[in-house]
């Protein structure tokens, strides 16, 4: 029987019906688990031994003792950088390349959107050992490849110097993801009015011209949207971190970011014993950068956006 709603009410009960169950599996499997987590990082656990409520005395232990504090600044501090390459290289390179797939006249366009959209649907684990394998400097294969380009010295150690290590990994990183900005922005692209292009055209403007004065204009409210799951997305960042250096993100810690942090205090690893309140008290602060993050872009990014009808 088709549920009906009575003359004049705005409540439309099928709407209710249909989003029900995805209400129901986001709250069971996101918003539950992570308001436990937070619950669970006001408990201090014993050594075989119930737990016991403390308070904010986990939040006051990492943020004022020196082990703690060197260690989560470190990671954050390298999510940050971690973050800051995603934006400064893999958004403009989206960008970029989405404004070259929407030319009318580019050929075989569909085959390039499908060549870069193609590493982003490999696994993480596979991209980070093609990865090691070809950086390696003892059986790499860019040993050989920068010699064809006049390189004699070979590769450096990429992935085990300090200083680039986190680099060259957000770098890998990028090359795999860069499909996902092309791809929304793109979608944003194909919805400009061709008319208006069009018009700007006929008064002289050529295609780059007008996509910088007409399009982007027209499609920043996506571009601000990919920069937040960017942020989002980074720093919810492991796998890659973790396939390619382990959980100890070496070398020296270098390479460490909050997710790679939030692995070694929960579940432990080698001589570190895993504490899983100190491990959701991590969890609690990474949701706390991620909130303050979206929170900025809702309240003051996106209040000065423009928005034009299409």
């Amino acid at each position: 029987m088709a549920l009906k709603t009575k003359p004049g009410s705005s409540f439309r009960t099928h709407i209710f019906v249909f989003l029900l169950p995805a209400a129901l599996i986001y709250t069971l499997f996101m918003i539950l688990p992570l308001i436990d987590t937070v619950r669970f990082s006001f408990y201090s656990e014993e050594a075989g031994g119930p737990t016991t409520f403390v308070g904010w005395d986990n939040y006051i232990l990492i943020l004022t003792d020196e082990r703690w504090w060197r260690d989560f600044s470190n990671a954050l501090e390298n999510n940050f950088i971690f973050f800051v390459v995603h934006m400064l290289i893999q958004n403009p390179i989206g960008l970029l390349l989405a404004a070259l797939l929407s030319l009318p006249r580019l050929r075989m366009a569909n085959s390039y959107r499908t060549l870069i959209f193609m590493p982003t649907m490999l696994s993480v684990v596979i991209i980070g050992f093609i990865w090691k394998l070809i950086l390696s400097p003892l059986w790499g294969v860019g040993d050989t490849l920068v010699g064809f380009v006049g390189f004699t010295d070979g590769l450096p150690a990429l992935l085990g110097e300090e200083s680039t290590a986190l680099i060259t990994l957000s770098l890998i990183s990028v090359w795999q993801f860069v499909g996902i900005p092309m791809m929304l922005i793109y979608a944003a692209l194909l919805n400009v009015p061709d008319d208006l292009v069009d018009a700007a055209i006929v008064d002289g403007a050529n295609q780059w011209t007008a996509f910088w004065r007409i399009k982007l204009p027209l499609i920043l409210p996506t571009v601000a949207m990919v920069s937040v799951l960017t942020f989002v997305a980074n720093f919810n960042a492991f796998d890659l971190i973790y396939a390619v250096k382990g959980a100890l993100a070496g070398p020296d810690f270098h390479t460490d970011i909050m997710g790679t942090m939030f692995y070694r205090t929960f579940f432990g690893f080698q001589l570190q014993p895993g504490s899983a309140t100190m491990g959701a008290t991590v969890a609690s602060l990474m949701f706390l950068v991620i909130l303050c993050g979206v929170m900025i872009y809702l309240f003051v990014i996106q209040r000065r956006l423009h928005r034009y009808q299409l």
